[in-house]
């Protein structure tokens, strides 16, 4: 077995990036504040910790938490203060860019390594090898756990420094996103026509519209299946950074105004941690 790799946060990115590790021969030592998900890690062949604290032994840790504030307090509150020198910190999570970038340039020259490495793609396309990572910091550092790296993505992209891979995903989320919308309109209004969805499904995957979206979410979209592949309430918080970006660059976005609007209304459905694709449940609601 090579060496242990450490994981914090163990939801649905964080458990298919330990089974990635441990199918390429990496150890995976992990933890999540749901002891539901420290017992599943060990029946998957990981060891869980009680602490974040108690990853930091590991020498190359991935962290898959929720959002900014959770990455920022497990890197400099739980595991700057027990780290060894040298140590690699993989923040994998969709985060705020510019929190990021000020993030990466605290940790310079202290004993964390920091490599911001958020990933394109839906869990069930990061477990099976086809996400993209999109890399920002220093390429040395990403030289070095270049093994690592190759078990979690195998295709990926060196965008710069901290905070530009958080910038590329963002950009990248709202294409997928409205392609997303689009796809749940175009489903809606070709069944609401009288057309069989199955059917026109594969007539628009082999057309001048087809997107990859359309293998990932169609499906799920037609026989209603939203188990969670990327939840709602992921996905707006996505949504909220973007404008959030585009509002201090004074950019107007308004489809994803649109998309925002239909997000919140999934979530006051109580659909907030099911599957994205769940959109298309309010496109069909949305009737005069």
């Amino acid at each position: 077995m090579k060496q242990a790799v450490g994981v914090i946060g163990l939801g649905l990115m964080g458990e298919v990036l330990a089974t990635r590790l441990m199918a390429a021969g990496f150890g995976v030592l992990g933890y999540d504040v749901d002891p539901a998900k420290n017992a599943k890690l060990a029946t998957l062949g990981g060891k869980a910790a009680a602490s974040p604290a108690g990853v930091a032994g590991c020498s190359v840790i991935a962290l898959a938490v929720f959002n900014t504030d959770q990455v920022e307090e497990v890197t400099e509150q739980m595991l700057l203060p027990n780290v060894k020198p040298g140590t690699v910190v993989l923040c994998t999570s969709t985060c705020d860019p510019d929190r990021i970038e000020a993030l990466g340039q605290r940790l310079a020259g202290s004993s964390i390594r920091f490599l911001e490495t958020p990933v394109s793609g839906t869990s069930e396309q990061v477990r099976a090898g086809d996400g993209v990572g999109l890399i920002g910091g220093d390429p040395n550092t990403a030289g070095d756990v270049k093994g690592v790296l190759d078990a979690l993505f195998p295709r990926r992209y060196h965008i710069g420094k901290a905070g530009d891979g958080g910038r590329a995903k963002l950009a990248v989320n709202l294409i997928l996103g409205l392609n997303r919308m689009a796809l749940a309109e175009g489903l809606t209004f070709a069944e609401r026509m009288g057309l069989d969805p199955k059917a026109f499904l594969a007539v628009a995957q082999g057309s001048a519209s087809q997107s990859q979206v359309m293998g990932t979410k169609g499906p799920k979209m037609l026989a209603r299946d939203f188990a969670p592949e990327g939840r709602v309430k992921q996905t707006l918080k996505d949504v909220h950074m973007m404008l959030d970006q585009a509002e201090q660059l004074g950019q107007e976005l308004p489809m994803l105004r649109v998309h925002c609007d239909v997000l919140e209304s999934c979530v006051r459905a109580g659909d907030a941690e099911r599957d994205n694709s769940i959109i298309v449940e309010e496109i069909r609601r949305r009737r005069r």
